[in-house]
């Protein structure tokens, strides 16, 4: 009997281990809920601060610089690109674990008026740099 309570813990331990991993994998690449035509992905971002100027790092593995856009909204900054998945036609697909489509990002900076500085997408991240314009 002691031995049926122990496995019963262990599989009880390993079913809540794999439910927040699969939390956390939606929560790093979850829809995002916006009503839109086609599903996109929330890519991760990181956002770093000096008090004048923010960093942003987004994930964007696969994207090309010329197919990302950002666009400055009233409360922030709204990135989206396309990804195509690799083409192996001769191949079966046995697992996608990296997110392939439309990838789109809201952030909300904080309050002022920021202007880009620098924009440069390197292995598969973006990088922002944004400068707070004084008043």
């Amino acid at each position: 009997m002691h031995l049926n309570r122990r496995q019963s813990w262990m599989w009880g331990e390993a079913c809540a281990l794999l439910d927040q991993a699969e939390r956390k994998h939606r929560h790093f690449f979850e829809l995002l809920s916006a009503r839109s035509a086609q599903p996109a992905w929330e890519p991760p971002a990181d956002i770093f601060s000096d008090g004048a100027e923010l960093e942003i790092v987004v994930a964007l593995p696969g994207a090309v610089p010329e197919d990302v856009q950002i666009e400055f909204t009233p409360s922030g900054l709204e990135i989206e690109t396309m990804v195509a998945p690799p083409s192996r036609p001769h191949m079966r697909v046995v697992r996608l674990e990296v997110p392939y489509g439309r990838m789109r990002r809201r952030i909300d900076l904080p309050a002022g008026r920021y202007v880009l500085v620098d924009r440069r997408l390197e292995r598969g991240r973006l990088h922002l740099r944004l400068r707070r314009e004084s008043v």
